[in-house]
């Protein structure tokens, strides 16, 4: 039987707003650490009999980052879209992924970003994996088929790790472990052009309105502002050495530094 790999994606703001963020068409795209996680599945897929589902929650507009996902190489793209999904933290967000997860089954790997661009937290992952009551590994840089279940390597800070897991598994890939390969724009174009994604509401995934939205979530975004930073530019003058004395003196006196 085919390898069935699941890739949860998320369509996210370009650049952040002033107030409450709102996806539209204009402002949204496909997650920036999403993309080695789909490239990761892409390779297995291409190493062995295997098919790649994106899946991703949100409003209609993700539908372009599943297009997009699909130009890449995924054979199946599925969009939970539902008003009452409006204000979901990442709580409910995993509780949807996993309903979801579990209709599409059965399934052997679901892999993750390690966060997204727009909220920054890598819960979903993780969360989603305990949900669905299977082995999770994080920040994954290589993963292959081995006699007794999937060996897997990751990088957690300056430790890398091997570890053994058996299917079902969740992974969330490491952002800077797999390049996404390029799309070609006729590839996009065609994508667009006859898009082909399967739209869940919550009816389909067995889920009332009270258990997701702002109602079923224990923590709520209530405001996006964009951070000034103020910064300043000093010059050092001299040779290389009197710059680098220099440098460790004023790093010294703000206490940066140990003498």
């Amino acid at each position: 039987m085919p390898l069935h790999i699941i890739v949860c994606i998320k369509s996210v703001i370009r650049t952040a707003p002033d107030g409450v963020g709102r996806r539209s068409p204009d402002n949204s795209e496909l997650n920036l650490f999403d993309r080695p996680a789909l490239e990761a599945a892409l390779q297995l897929k291409a190493s062995q009999d295997a098919s790649v589902t994106v899946l991703s929650m949100g409003p209609p507009v993700a539908v372009e980052a599943l297009a997009e996902a699909q130009a890449m190489g995924a054979d199946r793209a599925v969009l939970i879209s539902d008003a009452a999904l409006a204000g979901s933290d990442t709580l409910v967000t995993s509780r949807v992924l996993a309903a979801g997860i579990a209709r599409l089954a059965p399934y052997d790997l679901i892999f993750f970003g390690t966060r997204s661009s727009d909220s920054d937290t890598g819960q979903v992952g993780p969360q989603t994996a305990t949900l669905l009551d299977i082995p999770f590994v994080g920040g994954v840089k290589q993963i292959q088929a081995g006699p007794e279940g999937w060996e897997i390597q990751r990088l957690m800070d300056d430790w890398e790790e091997e570890w053994q897991v058996a299917s079902p598994a969740a992974a969330t890939i490491h952002a800077r472990a797999f390049k996404p390969r390029p799309i070609a724009l006729v590839g996009i174009a065609l994508a667009h052009q006859r898009i082909d994604v399967q739209t869940w509401n919550l009816a389909d995934l067995g889920l009332a309105a009270h258990q997701v939205g702002l109602t079923g979530s224990p923590t709520r975004v209530t405001n996006l502002q964009k951070v000034k930073r103020q910064r300043t530019c000093r010059m050092l003058e001299g040779e290389p050495q009197q710059q680098v004395a220099a440098l460790v003196d004023y790093l010294t006196t703000k206490g940066v530094m140990e003498s």
